[in-house]
């Protein structure tokens, strides 16, 4: 396991200044936006129509001892305005094509939310089994909109050699482990979860549980904290409409790795992801509030390098070579 840095933190900066920066905190990992709402400061789509500046890009990355975990295009699919969601699917579909090119085995997205019919002008997002017609919507949603779309888009990742997946998200149809396993029982192993465990603190549920629940299906992880606000919490619930700028009034928010959370809970973490299955890439994402991005940076990566598990896991000396 070795830990990454989604680059979207760093959009100011050109992507010589971005490598520069990493290699000052011991980071050569990188999740890179390709488009939607991540952008694309440091990789764009059209590299895929100039195979001169894709060899040099590939080859700028490697002088450097630099490698992508991830092409991230959250985005919105599903969205009911036609426009909004073409352009959106074009951006997953180039990424998956350019994740091919670049031997990148993971594309990041949302799933997206439908609206409450074909004449929608915004998602509807259903978060009540009552009154009935809320049931008649999911169901509705999911399977006339949600399957059929990301089972084409699952085949198509996996022709093209590439994995999908989703980060689970509020206001989004995959928000939960429960919704995420919904969707890859629909469309196969090609679908699997960006997991934030940052999304998990907000709704109550444990993301060290979760790990559990999800299994395999983790393909990709962000490294994020979420501090809750019990003194708020009472008032406006997990589901708290204030602007994340609203600090003091909000129910939670996030937080840089380590000040949502201690270093014990983090250990535990990467523990369990280790014993699931997920050696692979924790990729910070700095959306904390209270802290300019590039400290947020510092601080969580030489926190999560103190305590992440690199080396391969032994075989246990201890038993095999006891004696009865």
């Amino acid at each position: 396991m070795r830990v990454g840095v989604f680059t979207a933190l760093l959009s100011q900066f050109s992507l010589d200044q971005v490598i520069e920066k990493l290699k000052s905190i011991g980071i050569s990992t990188v999740e890179l936006g390709t488009g939607n709402y991540p952008g694309d400061p440091h990789i764009q789509l059209s590299l895929l129509e100039n195979k001169t500046k894709l060899k040099e890009f590939k080859q700028k990355l490697d002088d450097n001892g630099i490698s992508i975990s991830a092409l991230s295009c959250h985005g919105e699919p599903l969205h009911p305005d036609s426009d909004i969601a073409k352009k959106n699917t074009e951006v997953n579909r180039k990424s998956i094509l350019l994740a091919e090119k670049l031997g990148v085995p993971v594309v990041i997205d949302f799933s997206g939310c439908p609206g409450d019919s074909d004449k929608a002008k915004y998602p509807n997002w259903v978060t009540s089994p009552w009154p009935p017609h809320y049931q008649e919507l999911l169901k509705w949603q999911w399977e006339k909109k949600t399957i059929p779309y990301w089972s084409k888009r699952a085949q198509f990742a996996a022709d093209h050699g590439v994995k999908v997946a989703i980060e689970m998200h509020p206001g989004f149809i995959v928000y939960s482990p429960e919704t995420m396993l919904k969707l890859r029982e629909a469309c196969g192993p090609a679908i699997g979860c960006n997991y934030d465990p940052s999304h998990m603190f907000w709704q109550g549920i444990d993301p060290i549980a979760a790990i559990r629940v999800l299994g395999d299906s983790i393909f990709h992880v962000h490294a994020k904290d979420t501090q809750i606000y019990n003194v708020n919490l009472p008032k406006s619930g997990v589901l708290d409409m204030k602007l994340y700028t609203d600090e003091k009034n909000r129910a939670w928010v996030f937080r840089t790795c380590g000040y949502g959370h201690g270093a014990e809970w983090w250990k535990e973490f990467v523990s369990t992801l280790r014993m699931y299955g997920y050696d692979y890439v924790l990729s910070i994402e700095h959306e904390d509030s209270l802290m300019s991005p590039e400290e947020g940076l510092t601080k969580a990566a030489k926190f999560l390098q103190d305590l992440v598990i690199s080396d391969p896991a032994s075989k246990p000396w201890w038993v095999e070579n006891t004696s009865a």
